[in-house]
C-alpha cells in the first residue's frame, strides 16, 4: 500500500466524518427551528395511521435520521404516549422521510449550480457570519442550517476525491460484481456497514460518492441498499433493549417493516435482472440511487400499511408479554432516550403531569372520606409518597434535559412544567395535612352535618377544578380563566363562611375544641389546594412565579 493509497484512505475517512458531523449539525438547527411544528406533528399521531405516516415522514424530513425518530418511538411507547397501532404508521413515514438526505447528497448531478465543491464554502461563509453577528436565536438556528450543510457537502467533496482516483481499479468492479451475483452478501454488506456507523443515510451517503464516481453497478446497488434499510433497525433495537415489552415491540415492528420490504423487492429485483441481465452491470448515479431509495419505501409503505395490524400481532408473537395497548403503567415513565429530544421529552412530562393530576383528585376524594368516614390515614400517606415521587422525578427528568436544543417557546414549558409539578406537590401536602389533622382527633371528633355538608362540596369542587384545569398550559384547553375563577371564588366564599359560623360563638349549639380546629384546618388546606387549581388552569399565571395574576388580594411568597 503506497503514500498516495494511504493518503485517499485517510482522505474518505475524514470526508465521511465531516459528513456525518455535517447532518448532525443541520438536523440540530432544523430541529431547534421547528421545534413548534415538530410537536404539533407529533400530536397529531393520534388521529389516525395515514396522519401517523405523514407525520413521521414530515418529522424526520426535518430530524434528517430515521434511527432518532424511531427511538423516539420507542420512547413514545415505552412512556405510554402512543400505542403500538399508532407507531406503525410513525414507522412507516420514518422510512420515507429519511430519503430527503440521498436527494441532498444527490443535488450536484441534478443541479449542476449545487455541486458540493462549489456550494459549500459559501454555505460556510455565510453561516458563519450569521452565527457570529446575528443576536435572534431564529437567526443563529438558521446559520446552524447552513454551516451544518456547508460541512455536509464539504464532507462529500473530500469523500468524491478520494475515490476518483480508483474508479477504474479492477478491485473495485471485481468487489461490486461481486456483491452483485450474491444478493445475500450484498445485503448482509448494507446492513453491517449501516449498524457500525449507526446511520442509513450516512451510509447511503457513501454508496451515492462511490456511484457518482461510476464505481457502483446497479446489480450491487439493490441489494446493499436494501440492506441499509436492515441495519438501520440496529440503533432502534438496541434503545429498546432497556425499555417494556411494548418498546421492544415497536423496536420489533421497525424491523419487521424492513425485512419483509427488503425480501419482496430483493425478489422482484432478482426476478428483473433474470430477464433483463445487462441491467446488472450498468453504472448507477447518485440521482438514481435517490430515486430507487425513495421508491422503495414508498412502495414498501403502500404494500404493507394495509397489513399493519398484522405487523403489530407479529410483533406480540415475537415479543410475547402481558402488557396489552390499552395498559398504562401505574409508575410514570420518563423515557431517558427522549431528553436530547426536548420537543419528545416534554410530551412525555406533559403526560406524566397529566396522571399526577388523576392521582391529586383521587386523593383529594380520599382525603374527603378520611374526614367524613373517620377513616385511618394510612391509604393517604402511601397514595402520597408515589404522588411526591412521581413529583420529583418529574422535576429530575426536566433538570436533565439538554438545554442547548430547546427553542424558546421549550424553555418556557420547561418553567411551565417545574411549576406544574411543585403546585401538584403542594395539592398533595395539603391533603396529608388534612390527614394528618384528623388522625390527631379522630377520637374526639364531633362534626356537624353543616361541616360534613361543606367539606363534601369543598371537596367536590376541588377535584372538579383540578379535572378541568387538566394542567390547561399545553394538555387541555377546554378551560376559560373567567370559569376557574369562579370556581375559586365558590370556594373562598364557602370557606370564609365555614370560619365565620366556627368561630363566632353560638349559645345554641356546643362546638368541640378539636373539631373546630379541624374544620378550620381543613378550610384552609380547601383553600390553598383551590389556589393551586387555579394556577394550573391559566398559562398567564406562570408568567412571574410568587404572585398569582387576577387575583383580587396578594399572596405571599412563601405560599407559593
Amino acid at each position: 500500500m503506497n503514500m498516495e493509497m494511504i493518503k485517499s484512505i485517510l482522505l474518505f475517512a475524514g470526508g465521511l466524518g465531516l459528513f456525518i458531523y455535517g447532518m448532525e449539525v443541520m438536523a440540530e438547527g432544523l430541529q431547534k427551528a421547528a421545534g413548534d411544528k415538530t410537536r404539533k406533528l407529533l400530536e397529531s399521531l393520534t388521529r389516525n395511521r395515514l396522519m401517523g405516516v405523514l407525520a413521521g415522514a414530515l418529522v424526520t424530513a426535518i430530524i434528517q435520521s430515521s434511527s432518532a425518530v424511531t427511538v423516539m418511538i420507542v420512547g413514545f411507547v415505552n412512556a405510554s404516549l402512543m400505542n403500538l397501532s399508532q407507531a406503525v404508521g410513525v414507522i412507516m413515514g420514518a422510512n420515507i422521510g429519511t430519503t430527503m438526505t440521498a436527494w441532498i447528497v444527490s443535488m450536484g448531478e441534478w443541479a449542476a449550480f449545487l455541486k458540493p465543491d462549489m456550494i459549500a464554502p459559501a454555505l460556510l461563509l455565510i453561516g458563519v457570519a450569521m452565527h457570529m453577528f446575528a443576536k435572534s436565536s431564529r437567526i443563529k438556528d438558521a446559520a446552524k442550517i447552513l454551516i451544518g450543510f456547508g460541512v455536509l457537502f464539504t464532507g462529500l467533496s473530500s469523500m468524491s476525491g478520494a475515490v476518483k482516483p480508483y474508479t477504474d481499479a479492477p478491485i473495485f468492479s471485481q468487489a461490486f460484481t461481486m456483491l452483485g451475483s450474491n444478493p445475500l452478501l450484498g445485503i448482509l454488506t448494507g446492513a453491517v456497514v449501516t449498524a457500525i456507523i449507526q446511520s442509513s443515510s450516512a451510509s447511503m451517503g457513501i454508496l451515492q460518492t462511490l456511484a457518482a464516481a461510476g464505481a457502483v453497478n446497479w446489480g450491487s446497488a439493490v441489494y446493499i441498499a436494501l440492506g441499509q434499510n436492515i441495519g438501520t433497525c440496529v440503533t432502534a433495537m438496541i434503545s429498546a433493549a432497556s425499555g417494556d415489552t411494548n418498546a421492544k415491540r415497536a423496536a420489533m415492528i421497525h424491523l419487521e417493516f424492513n425485512v419483509i420490504g427488503s425480501i419482496l423487492v430483493a425478489a422482484a429485483a432478482g426476478i428483473y435482472f433474470m430477464f433483463v441481465p445487462q441491467m446488472m452491470q450498468a453504472h448507477v448515479n447518485s440521482t438514481a440511487l435517490a430515486i430507487f431509495h425513495t421508491a422503495f419505501n414508498v412502495v414498501v409503505t403502500i404494500v404493507l400499511f394495509p397489513f399493519a395490524n398484522w405487523l403489530v400481532k407479529l410483533s406480540k408473537v415475537l415479543i410475547p408479554g402481558h402488557k396489552t395497548d390499552s395498559e398504562q403503567d401505574a409508575q410514570m415513565v420518563l423515557d431517558p432516550r427522549l431528553l436530547t429530544m426536548p420537543t419528545a421529552a416534554l410530551n412525555a412530562v406533559r403526560s406524566d403531569l397529566d396522571r399526577v393530576s388523576t392521582g391529586c383528585s383521587a386523593l383529594i376524594d380520599e382525603t374527603r372520606d378520611c374526614l367524613i368516614n373517620n377513616k385511618k390515614e394510612n391509604e393517604i400517606l402511601s397514595q402520597s409518597k408515589e404522588l411526591h415521587s412521581a413529583c420529583l422525578a418529574i422535576r429530575k427528568y426536566l433538570a436533565k434535559i439538554d438545554r442547548s436544543l430547546t427553542t424558546k417557546a421549550e424553555a418556557s414549558r420547561i418553567q411551565q412544567y417545574l411549576l406544574a409539578s411543585r403546585d401538584l406537590h403542594q395539592i398533595v401536602n395539603c391533603c396529608v395535612r388534612i390527614a394528618d389533622a384528623n388522625e390527631e382527633v379522630l377520637e374526639d371528633k364531633k362534626l356537624s352535618e353543616t361541616v360534613v355538608e361543606n367539606i363534601n362540596t369543598l371537596s367536590s369542587l376541588c377535584t372538579h377544578a383540578l379535572k378541568e384545569a387538566s394542567l390547561r398550559h399545553g394538555i387541555s384547553k377546554s378551560t376559560r380563566r373567567d370559569e376557574a375563577m369562579k370556581e375559586y371564588e365558590q370556594i373562598r366564599e364557602l370557606v370564609a363562611s365555614m370560619r365565620k359560623e366556627e368561630l363566632e360563638p353560638d349559645p345554641g349549639h356546643e362546638r368541640s375544641t378539636q373539631a373546630t380546629w379541624l374544620t378550620l384546618e381543613a378550610a384552609d388546606c380547601y383553600e390553598q389546594i383551590g389556589m393551586r387549581c387555579l394556577r394550573l388552569s391559566d398559562e398567564k399565571t406562570w408568567q412571574k412565579p410568587g404572585m398569582i395574576t387576577g387575583l383580587p388580594f396578594p399572596v405571599a411568597e412563601n405560599t407559593l
